[in-house]
């Protein structure tokens, strides 16, 4: 019998790529189709509470919503208003921000592309998991937002993820690089993989350390990518100009869920 496919679980980036020419958003045109009924219904209660342009601008509500204000405040609206009928790109060209950058998904070669888009899945608040080659519209929308009477968005989604994610899952190994907000999400207790590793960045004296988090998890993809690793001992040649590698004494590999330590060097 066939091992499953390894899957790497990114967060969305808040940092997106404006435009796009594919056509809107439809059910049906993505990974998991049937999550298409929850997304229709986040996209939906979105547009709605984005409500009707304002003379002054948007309301102090909205910037709450959407952590912004000022001129990126006004252009996310705009942007989540257009949702049912924007253009699209594929989200691995939509997100642009540390991660994504440092991933470098253009410049991988087309078997390591190949790799990305059939390995990684990519959790957020609007469409709760999309492919690489999914299309998305510009957005600007937070799982730890409360949008009308679906309310908190993290919560929310965490049952239907758990069971959508669960027969993709199953039997895999399974990267999971997601910061808490999205981890939250999910309940990975729910579902049978055969292997989950987190993954944990420390300095030399083994303290966590957040500040190269989305940089290294970002190289981290691309060497997944490039090698095709599905096991930690394959992590030995990862290496960092940052100063990471793999840290096997570090690291808990013992049972089905597990972390990856990676540790600077002097």
């Amino acid at each position: 019998m066939r091992r499953p496919t390894p899957v790497v679980l990114l967060p969305h980036s808040k940092g997106q790529t404006t435009g796009g020419d594919g056509p809107a958003w439809s059910a049906g045109s993505g990974v998991l189709p049937v999550l298409d009924p929850a997304r229709s219904t986040v996209l939906g209660a979105t547009v709605r509470a984005m409500g009707q342009p304002r003379p002054k601008g948007p309301t102090p509500t909205l910037g709450r919503l959407l952590g912004a204000k000022g001129a990126t405040l006004a252009a996310a609206v705009e942007s989540n208003r257009a949702l049912a009928a924007g253009p699209t790109r594929p989200a691995i060209e939509r997100y642009s921000g540390v991660l994504y950058d440092e991933l470098g998904y253009p410049s991988l070669r087309a078997r390591e592309r190949r790799r990305v888009d059939d390995r990684v899945l990519i959790v957020n608040a609007l469409f709760g998991v999309v492919g690489p080659r999914d299309p998305l519209p510009e957005h600007r929308l937070e799982l730890s937002a409360s949008l009308g009477r679906l309310g908190r968005l993290g919560t929310w989604w965490r049952p239907r993820l758990t069971e959508a994610l669960a027969p993709r899952l199953a039997g895999a190994v399974v990267w999971d690089l997601l910061p808490n907000e999205h981890a939250a999400a999910w309940d990975p207790r729910a579902v049978a993989v055969e292997r989950r590793f987190t993954v944990r960045f420390v300095d030399g004296d083994g303290r966590t350390l957040s500040h190269w988090n989305k940089l290294l998890k970002g190289a981290l993809v691309r060497f997944l990518a490039e090698t095709g690793a599905d096991d930690p001992a394959a992590l030995a040649p990862f290496t960092h100009p940052t100063g990471y590698c793999f840290d096997p004494a570090a690291s808990d590999l013992g049972g089905v869920q597990g972390e990856v330590v990676f540790r600077q060097r002097a």
